[in-house]
C-alpha cells in the first residue's frame, strides 16, 4: 500500500484504483502522482495492490507467457487449466467483491468516514461496485474509461463495431484518402487475422490514442499495405505484439486477470462462472449463430468468440461468481470521462453507465483513446473542477 503523508488534506482521502484486472498500485504511484499532481494538495492519495497483484502477484508462468497483459490474445486451454490448478480452491477468492471488502477494511484502518474514488478502466468497475455496496462511504467518484457496473461484454461487440468509425475518424484527420474500415473488413476476411488486428487496435487505442502510429504501430498504414496485397508487415506487427518483451506478473498478472474476469462476467454466452465447463462450448456456438455481420462489421462474427475473454473463460473451471452488490444505482455525484477512440472500454459502455447514474455526468473527449487523466488537458480540467470546484 502507498499512502501520502498529508493526513490532514482538506478534502480527505482519494483512493486511486488501477486497471486490468491485474495491474499493481504502489508501483504506479510515481506516474499517477504526476498525472494527478493538481489534486495532491487537496487530497491524501492512496493506492494499493489489489489482491493477487503487485508484490503478491499470482504467477501462472505459461498463461503469463502466452498473453502477457492482453485482453484479446487467446490463451491455450492448457494454460488456463494449469493456472486454475495452481490456484486450487483459492481461485474462488479473487472476485471484485473480495476487493471491495478489502477496500472497506482499508478505509476503516485509515480512519476515513468517507472517501473519494478515482478508478481507471477495470478500476472504474471496482469503484462502481464499491459505491453500490457502500454508497454512504463515498463522497464523489471519477470513472475514467468506463467499464459499466454490470461488467464488460464478453463478446466485445461494441469494440468490434466501433473500430470502423474510429479508423475513419483517424483517417479523416490525417487525410489518408481511402476507407480504412472497408480495408480492415477486406483484410480480416482475406487473411483470417481478425483477432490479431483487434488486439493491435485495442493496444493502439491505449498506448497511442490518436492511432497515428507516432508512439506505436502505424496502424492505418499497416492495414492499407495489407489491403494492397502485402500483409507481411501487419502480421509481423501482430506477432511482435504477442511475442515481444515479456510482461512480469508484478507488472500485470495474467493469472489474476483471468481469475477475476471469469468470476466477474455476467454476460458470457454460458452465463456466469458457476456454469459447468462441459456445456460452455455449445453455448459459444449458439452465441456465434446469433451474431449478425452488421453487429461486428468491419470484423467477422467469429472474431467475437475467438478473442481472449471468451477463449480464456470458457476453459476456466467452475468458480464462485462475483455477487451482485446490494444497490442498483450509484447515488453519489459521479463524473465519467471516456475517449471516443477508446476500443478497450468503448464509448458505448460509458453511455450505458451514464444512463444508469442519476447524479452522473459523462464527458466525451474527442480524439482520445483509453485512460484520459494526465494525458489530455480537457479531461484534466473537468476532473479538477469536479473534485476541487
Amino acid at each position: 500500500m502507498a499512502v501520502a503523508g498529508n493526513a490532514d488534506a482538506p478534502r480527505g482521502v482519494l483512493m486511486v484504483l488501477s486497471g486490468g484486472p491485474g495491474q499493481p498500485g504502489p508501483a504506479l504511484v510515481p506516474r499517477i502522482s504526476q498525472r494527478l499532481s493538481y489534486l495532491l494538495a487537496d487530497y491524501r492519495m492512496v493506492m494499493i495492490d489489489q489482491r493477487g497483484t503487485g508484490a503478491g502477484a499470482i504467477d501462472c508462468p505459461r498463461l503469463q507467457a502466452e498473453v502477457g497483459s492482453s485482453d484479446i490474445t487467446p490463451p491455450s486451454a492448457d494454460a488456463v487449466r494449469q493456472c486454475a490448478d495452481l490456484l486450487g480452491a483459492d481461485r474462488h477468492h479473487y472476485t471484485t467483491a473480495d476487493t471491495v471488502a478489502d477496500l472497506d477494511d482499508l478505509r476503516r484502518a485509515l480512519g476515513a468516514a468517507r472517501w473519494t474514488l478515482d478508478g481507471v478502466s477495470y478500476g472504474s468497475f471496482v469503484a462502481a461496485q464499491y459505491g453500490l455496496t457502500h454508497p454512504h462511504r463515498v463522497s464523489r467518484m471519477v470513472l475514467d474509461s468506463v467499464v459499466p457496473q454490470h461488467g464488460p461484454d464478453a463478446l466485445y461487440l461494441d469494440s468490434l463495431h466501433r473500430a470502423g468509425s474510429v479508423l475513419r475518424s483517424a483517417c479523416r484527420e490525417q487525410q489518408c484518402g481511402y476507407d480504412p474500415a472497408a480495408e480492415l473488413a477486406a483484410v480480416v476476411r482475406r487473411h483470417d487475422n481478425g483477432v490479431g488486428v483487434l488486439d493491435l487496435l485495442v493496444i493502439a487505442s491505449i498506448v497511442d490514442p490518436k492511432l497515428t502510429g507516432a508512439t506505436f504501430y502505424p496502424v492505418l498504414a499497416l492495414l492499407h499495405q495489407a489491403a494492397q496485397g502485402d500483409p507481411g508487415p501487419l502480421n509481423a506487427a501482430i506477432e511482435e505484439l504477442r511475442h515481444g518483451a515479456p510482461t512480469a506478473p508484478g507488472e500485470y498478472s495474467a493469472g489474476l486477470h483471468v481469475a477475476t474476469l471469469c468470476a466477474d462476467l455476467r454476460s458470457a454466452p454460458w452465463g456466469d462462472s458457476s456454469t459447468p465447463v462441459r456445456v460452455r462450448d455449445e453455448a459459444v456456438d449458439r452465441a456465434l449463430d446469433k451474431i449478425s455481420a452488421a453487429e461486428v462489421w468491419p470484423f467477422e462474427p467469429e472474431t467475437a468468440v475467438e478473442q481472449g475473454i471468451v477463449q480464456g473463460c470458457r476453459h476456466w473451471p467452475v468458480s464462485r461468481p462475483n455477487p451482485r452488490p446490494p444497490y442498483s444505482r450509484l447515488t453519489m455525484p459521479v463524473l465519467m470521462i471516456n475517449g471516443d477512440r477508446d476500443l478497450s472500454t468503448p464509448l458505448e459502455w460509458a453511455r450505458e453507465q451514464a444512463a444508469r447514474t442519476p447524479h452522473g455526468r459523462l464527458v466525451v473527449i474527442a480524439g482520445m483513446g483509453h485512460s484520459i487523466q494526465g494525458r489530455n488537458a480537457e479531461g484534466d480540467q473537468v476532473v479538477r473542477e469536479f473534485l476541487t470546484g
